[in-house]
């Protein structure tokens, strides 16, 4: 069993980092955990988008 982790900070990124390893994946996903995250920073909102996928290879 193995993991891989994504962060970003767009959910489509995100979502493009993961389409992109799950089209080279040469094992099965066991699952997947996802997360938001926000902090603010002055007036600046920052999001944090991750993900980890358990998979077998």
């Amino acid at each position: 069993m193995k993991v891989k982790i994504f962060d970003e900070s767009h959910e489509k990124d995100l979502e493009m980092d993961i389409n992109n390893f799950i089209e080279s994946l040469e094992g099965e996903i066991i699952d997947i955990k996802f997360q938001t995250a926000i902090s603010v920073f002055g007036e600046e909102q920052i999001y944090c988008f991750s993900a980890m996928i358990i998979y077998t290879k």
